[in-house]
């Protein structure tokens, strides 16, 4: 009996080593793509204005990525307090998810790393910049459903603060762009204003300059918020498994430095169909409204995390940059790039929800160690088709500051055909005369 028992507890041992190390993996991969989806947010308007070449851009934005998501775990414990309810205050998973080694909590974890990975590189091949975060925190809100039901989702907070999927998701998505706008918009305004009085070519070569300082700051501000939520996720996934003991929670070594390489990696590579979209899409650039749209996000990511009110570092990059073409006198805005990216941006968190469901109820249906490995075979092949989707229009370092369409100004774009890109890989492709 006693051997038998052993036995038991060694496939149970073996069954949560597996899943674990599935999870590790697929949180790594969840922050590999979290990087080159929101290198855009910080480098997109420095490449558009050529304040910085495009390598030399995503390179900057890696370290300080790499620095960033190393500065701080502050809040990594607790990342998926604000929307689910699966562990205490101090990041403990609570007791009834932690059965079997702690698989049930695990598959939750999975199927939403799952549902933010396979949203990332969906909303990248379209070009469009969404919130990683907002994927994340979709996924595993999905999973937790799949697992708990609508109970185990913490929908609103306390009253004491902002918090749950109304304040942690909506309220963010809805504000961010809007400030970001506003500030960006006044920021043009002032920085037009204040370059009358000096010469062209030392005001621009100075604005470049700046703007490179702003862009910075953003990449520094993004790794800090962003490395932090994939840290955590590795964390709770080991503390269900038992690898770290409950009474003392922390994050290890091996974690931060793994979640910042990945994050950095993902951001060296560049998003580069997303800073494309950003850069030229949206509103064509010149260096004074360059650095007032790094500035403006810069200072609005920033007062925001001094106040605790997490905003989305995509949302208002993309603000900023439509509020420097509603700030610039004769300037205008592509309306129906913006009206694309605000679906998406509508659709991110249930997208992912759903897909977070679907992983973990397939992965429990099935059962054990299969049932994660065909969760993650899933993902795999998702990944590949997307990826080969993107091949037929490769858009690189090379190629990121092309005009959006053949060189047109964003006031001609008046109806539908002329803002889409045509270059786009999902748009008709019509036919030559040879």
């Amino acid at each position: 009996m006693a051997s038998r028992g052993g036995q038991h507890h060694h496939e149970r041992v073996t069954t949560a080593t597996i899943i674990l190390a599935l999870v590790v993996v697929v949180a790594l991969a969840f922050d590999f793509t979290n990087g080159f989806h929101d290198t855009g947010n910080a480098m997109a308007a420095s490449i558009a204005t050529g304040a910085l070449k495009p390598k030399a851009a995503v390179s900057l934005s890696a370290i300080l990525n790499f620095v960033g998501a190393l500065l701080s775990v502050e809040v990594a414990l607790t990342i998926s307090n604000a929307v689910v309810n699966i562990q205490d205050s101090k990041g403990i998973p609570k007791p009834e998810l932690m059965a079997n080694g702690g698989q049930m909590l695990l598959l939750i974890v999975l199927g939403g790393l799952i549902g933010g990975i396979v949203w990332n590189l969906f909303t990248w091949l379209l070009g469009l910049p969404s919130s990683s975060s907002h994927a994340l925190l979709g996924g595993l809100v999905g999973g937790t459903i799949g697992a708990l039901g609508f109970a185990g989702v913490k929908w609103a907070g306390d009253g004491t603060k902002l918090d749950g999927v109304i304040g942690k998701v909506i309220l963010p998505s809805l504000l961010s762009p809007v400030i970001a706008m506003i500030v960006a918009a006044t920021a043009t305004r002032l920085i037009y204003i204040v370059a009358k009085r000096i010469e062209d070519k030392f005001a621009e070569k100075r604005f470049k300059w700046g703007q490179v300082g702003a862009a910075s700051l953003v990449s520094l501000a993004h790794g800090t918020n962003d490395g932090q939520k994939t840290m955590g996720v590795i964390t709770l996934a080991l503390v269900a498994a038992g690898t770290i003991d409950t009474k003392g929670v922390y994050v290890p070594l091996w974690v931060k430095l793994t979640a910042a390489g990945a994050i950095a990696l993902g951001t060296y590579l560049g998003g580069w169909r997303i800073i494309h979209t950003m850069g030229k899409g949206l509103v064509d650039i010149e260096p004074r409204q360059g650095i007032a749209a790094d500035a403006s996000s810069a200072t609005v990511i920033l007062a925001s995390s001094q106040l605790g009110f997490a905003l989305s570092t995509t949302h208002v990059a993309n603000g900023s940059i439509i509020g420097v073409g509603v700030g610039r006198k004769g300037a205008s805005v592509r309306w129906a790039v913006a009206a694309r990216m605000l679906v998406a941006w509508a659709i991110t968190f249930p997208a992912a929800a759903v897909m977070g469901a679907l992983m973990y109820w397939l992965g429990a249906a099935i059962g054990g160690a299969a049932g994660a490995i065909v969760d993650t075979i899933i993902l795999c092949a998702l990944a590949f088709y997307m990826w080969r989707r993107s091949r037929k229009h490769v858009v690189d370092h090379t190629n990121v500051t092309d005009e959006w369409h053949d060189g047109s100004k964003p006031e001609v774009a008046t109806v539908h055909h002329d803002v889409i890109d045509p270059h786009h890989e999902l748009d008709e492709i019509q036919p030559t005369n040879r």
